[in-house]
């Protein structure tokens, strides 16, 4: 590459590699985008260089270690976030080193950074309960509101995530005999998702409502575009905050939308659902992905315990009998 600029090689990695060669979904050329927009700002902090400026050299191991470190303690960033974007940068001096012979040790030095371990959380899941009455929380007297109540419903039912919530159009959903939706997921393969009787319902009576043509958002913004990320994160939050009050356990919980996607996978896997059929129900690669919620059922692993051999007391989880035992429990 005659160009030794930064720039010419980023350019030639995101259309030559990522658009042309492996034909790369939106999702990942937009996670991709993202790392090397905060990579580039950090450099031109840190290097007093414009982007345009910057060289492939100026990106050495070091560099990529400090740029790492900024993620982490000044963006606040988990490990799991950090290793995302270590990901993208692996792949661009993978490329780098093929594209620019001359920089290999560099590109060599970076691919030797590892990613970092972590601590494997329990996925948080809402009951039945929690989950009646999140749905329920949003106000129906107000189009927002009908919105939402409609998104609440279909995600906890079908586990999507919230990138196939945002692209489903109403094209994608049957609503007669068999209803189901249909979504592409990561990995681009495609799955249908059956509906409840509830959620086949709501969704016939919000697109009599919405009167919306096929190619159109099933959830639309005020202004008839597709949701952002953020605002559907927003709303669960918005919504759980309200449900807290007629359902305290909510006020401990961290409700995101992908925990409406764990609660959907839980409520399958506590119905007697064979792993097998939740890993095609939630688009999972493996079926051992799905293995995180045998770990996060309590009671699955209290009914295991009871088939084993008792000594003299009865199967239970513990609970204090006094308000300030369990508080001391509780430390």
């Amino acid at each position: 590459m005659k160009d030794g600029t930064l720039a010419a090689h980023l350019q030639a990695f995101f259309t030559d590699r990522l658009l042309e060669q492996r034909h790369a979904s939106s999702h990942t050329v937009a996670a991709y985008r993202d790392c090397f927009r905060l990579l580039l700002r950090f450099a031109a902090q840190r290097l007093h260089k414009a982007p345009s400026k910057l060289a492939l050299g100026d990106l050495n191991a070091s560099f990529i270690t400090d740029f790492l470190h900024h993620l982490e303690s000044e963006r606040g960033n988990g490990a799991r976030t950090r290793n995302v974007r270590l990901a993208a940068i692996h792949s661009f001096f993978r490329f780098a080193a093929l594209s620019e012979p001359a920089h290999a040790l560099l590109c060599q030095r970076v691919l030797a950074i590892p990613n970092k371990r972590h601590d494997r959380a329990l996925v948080t899941y809402l009951d039945h309960e929690e989950v009646e009455a999140l749905v329920s929380a949003p106000d129906t007297s107000t189009w927002i509101g009908r919105r939402d109540h409609v998104l609440l419903l279909v995600a906890v039912q079908t586990g999507l995530r919230v990138s196939e919530l945002r692209s489903l159009r109403w094209e994608d959903v049957e609503l007669d005999a068999g209803a189901h939706v249909r979504c592409t997921g990561k990995g681009r393969k495609q799955r249908c998702t059956p509906l409840r009787e509830d959620s086949v319902a709501a969704l016939r009576a919000w697109h009599r409502e919405t009167g919306a043509p096929p190619g159109i958002p099933v959830f639309p913004s005020t202004r008839g575009g597709t949701l952002s990320r953020d605002a559907i994160e927003r709303l669960v939050a918005k919504h759980t905050q309200a449900a807290a009050q007629h359902c305290p356990s909510l006020k401990r919980r961290n409700v995101t939308p992908h925990t409406l996607r764990h609660s959907a996978a839980m409520s399958l896997l506590q119905r007697g659902v064979d792993r097998t059929v939740i890993a095609l129900w939630l688009g999972h690669e493996s079926v051992e992905t799905t293995q995180i919620y045998l770990h996060a059922d309590v009671r699955l692993k209290e009914r295991a315990l009871a088939r084993t051999d008792a000594f003299a007391t009865k199967a239970g989880r513990f609970r204090p009998s006094d308000q300030l035992l369990a508080f001391l429990e509780a430390l």
